[in-house]
């Protein structure tokens, strides 16, 4: 267990390689930081650190920097989540707030992860999966022809439409939608084909083949499965960094184009909690030398899908939590209103 004086020496280092992409040299953290101890004894604390594995020296005569194990300890020890400003709040309220649906605010999320945290923005839609139905809309397109309509409370919308085996009247097509409507709303997507499967009971015979052809359509969407989707932004943002890998950011640029690799990523933030995978914590090798930054968004408290950014792991960890949990806020906030 690091004392006190080496976890603030660790903070030190970690906080100036961020800043200068410089190794970082005793020196250099005694002129900047208030340590309150001699040249000597920082030294003795980085011979320290690096013997423990927190930090190394990338060449002979050079200074430190962190290694995936030190910007660990600084993550879960020393980093707070860097609040945003109140203009820098007002501007993403501001700029979420004109999302005509959600496709629009998806889109917009993404432009914004990635601008406020200069690093590569990924983006999950909402599973229907974890959705509960908002509203169910019947319309007639002629006498046996339907469109349905289904709405979630994340603002997705399905739409499909169904050939019955019989005309449906236009009264009966609104008792249906009201009796639908009625019944499913606010609930969960597995619940709907219990509370609906009476349902053509309460229609006259020559009308229940129409209902039931209705209901089958609206089952089949609700269980239907859906691939997941994600919006990738923010890519050019790597090249700001390209000494910050190894060898070339091909690699990194190859994993973020397998959807299946960044699924699996966002996939262990849990809930709204927030997730930090550094380095050779990511099992996909092209993302070693990365670190990713993830957390839930939903409209409750309940999250109903991921988002995050991926960059290099000297990355500003402060600043790119406080902005990844902002985000998700005020998006879980438009989906809750919408």
């Amino acid at each position: 267990m690091l004392n006190e004086r080496r976890l603030e020496v660790l903070r030190a280092i970690v906080q100036d390689y961020v800043g200068t992409e410089e190794p970082v040299g005793s020196k250099a953290l005694t002129e900047r930081h208030n340590l309150q101890v001699s040249p000597a004894t920082v030294r003795n604390d980085m011979a320290a650190l690096e013997e423990d594995g927190y930090i190394a020296q990338p060449h002979t005569s050079a200074g430190r920097v962190p290694t995936d194990k030190g910007y660990r300890l600084f993550v879960d020890r020393l980093a707070g989540v860097k609040p945003l400003s109140s203009p820098e709040r007002r501007a993403i309220q501001h700029f979420l707030d004109g999302a005509v649906d959600l496709d629009d605010v998806i889109a917009r999320t993404v432009r914004l992860l990635a601008q406020l945290t200069r690093q590569v923005a990924v983006v999950q839609y909402p599973s229907l999966s974890r959705s509960t139905v908002r509203h169910v809309e019947l319309l007639a397109l002629a006498p046996a022809r339907v469109m349905l309509v289904l709405i979630t409370d994340t603002g997705r919308v399905e739409q499909r439409m169904i050939d019955c085996p019989a005309p449906l009247g236009e009264t009966s097509l609104a008792d249906l939608r009201a009796r639908l409507n009625s019944r499913i709303v606010g609930q969960r997507f597995s619940e709907v084909p219990r509370l609906v499967a009476e349902l053509p009971e309460a229609f006259v015979p020559e009308e229940r083949g129409a209902v039931s052809t209705v209901l089958s359509s609206l089952l089949e969407t609700l269980v239907e499965e859906t691939e997941e989707r994600l919006v990738i932004g923010g890519t050019a943002n790597l090249t700001r960094f390209a000494t910050d890998f190894p060898l070339t950011i091909r690699p990194v640029l190859e994993a973020l184009e397998e959807q299946v690799v960044m699924l699996r990523l966002l996939g262990e933030a849990r809930g709204s909690e927030m997730t930090v995978s550094i380095g050779h914590e990511n099992a996909h090798e092209g993302l070693t030398s990365t670190s990713v930054v993830s957390v839930g968004y939903g409209s409750g408290d309940e999250a109903v899908a991921k988002l995050g950014v991926v960059g290099p792991t000297r990355m500003d960890y402060p600043g790119t939590m406080g902005a990844v949990r902002a985000v998700a806020r005020y998006v879980g906030q438009i989906l809750a209103e919408n």
